[in-house]
């Protein structure tokens, strides 16, 4: 189908180039005549304005803001700094700027504080991984009522103000992970459920695989398995979880429900600890090492470098192409063991 510019289609209504202008843009003073003239002849040539040249004609610039914690302090992260980058090179020249902002993940102040620095900043969209979930509700609020979109990923928040999340369904995932679980683990055992390092009350994330995780075991009436759950800080963790397991008398698994599994390992290792078998999130160097030494004996892959590509995307789409933004755009959840571990790693 042929491309037709504003040149060609003001030559077949025989008006000026800036007549078929004002009306695309609707936008001026056009006659009732000209009007109906160049309206029909754009329908009878399906024109499609390009709203990229439009942006680049205008001068419009478009920012979006990615909020994320420090990949220093936690490397889960750090594949979405290659995503960032990524869509930096791919969007520049359409006019979307794209700038990366880090926070604590172990501040709510600096979660706070960088996201009130962007509000100040005025951007046409933040996307944002919202770690605590008081803190991130009232965030929203505060961008949506300046006028900035908000979309989220791989931590999911219940708020309205949100236009778009990217990332797994957490419920889901847990439920995964405890059929695993029931896979490796003998009957008439006990399961730990281990947080690290957040504030379980006010990580909904953590809850949402907590909650799977125990509903799966619930519906096995016809096994009996012991439940327990160990929320520790990773300062306090080794302490903690030594004295937990000494207090306990059959522990078959832990399910660690963030990225540090490896910790866990490592205290296992120093204590001796043998046969207890773990499942944790996410491809960290040091999960990897484990997991091919089958001392994890599965990870769950939540893919952060796509959300955080998708995420970007369904932003500058709309920008650009006015496209609506997807409300939700669901991950499979991707188990990863040994055996198939390099195929992941290779991609």
């Amino acid at each position: 189908m042929k491309k037709h510019t504003i040149k060609d289609i003001a030559k077949m209504a025989g008006v000026s180039k800036g007549t078929v202008d004002r009306v695309i843009h609707k936008r001026g003073k056009v006659s009732q005549k000209a009007l109906e003239k160049v309206t029909k002849l754009l329908e009878e040539i399906d024109y499609q304005p390009n709203p990229i040249a439009r942006n680049l004609k205008n001068n419009k610039v478009y920012q979006i803001y990615v909020v994320i914690p420090n990949p220093e302090e936690d490397s889960f992260w750090e594949p979405c700094i290659k995503s960032v980058n990524d869509a930096i090179a791919e969007f520049k020249s359409f006019g979307i700027v794209i700038k990366l902002f880090f926070y604590s993940p172990n501040s709510t102040k600096s979660f706070k504080d960088i996201n009130n620095e962007i509000l100040n900043l005025s951007p046409y969209a933040v996307l944002l991984a919202p770690l605590f979930y008081k803190e991130s509700i009232s965030v929203v609020k505060n961008y949506q009522s300046a006028g900035i979109k908000v979309s989220t990923f791989n931590n999911q928040i219940d708020s309205k103000q949100v236009v778009s999340f990217v990332g797994q369904n957490l419920f889901q995932s847990g439920r995964v992970a405890a059929r695993l679980m029931h896979m490796i683990t003998p009957k008439n055992s006990e399961i730990i459920i281990c947080h690290i390092d957040e504030t379980f009350n006010n990580a909904l994330h953590m809850q949402q695989k907590e909650k799977g995780f125990r509903d799966y075991f619930d519906e096995q009436n016809h096994d009996s398995y012991t439940i327990s759950t160990l929320s520790v800080s990773q300062e306090n963790l080794y302490k903690s979880l030594i004295t937990f397991l000494k207090s306990k008398q059959n522990i078959s698994g832990i399910f660690v429900t963030t990225s540090k599994v490896y910790k866990v390992v490592e205290i296992l290792r120093d204590n001796n600890l043998k046969n207890i078998k773990l499942i944790g999130y996410d491809l960290l160097t040091e999960n990897i090492d484990f997991l091919k030494e089958d001392i994890i004996s599965f990870l769950i892959h939540q893919n952060p470098k796509t959300q955080t590509y998708l995420g970007l995307t369904y932003l500058v789409e709309h920008f650009l192409f006015d496209k609506e933004i997807q409300n939700q755009k669901l991950l499979p959840i991707d188990i990863v063991n040994s055996e198939n571990l390099s195929s992941y790693i290779e991609n």
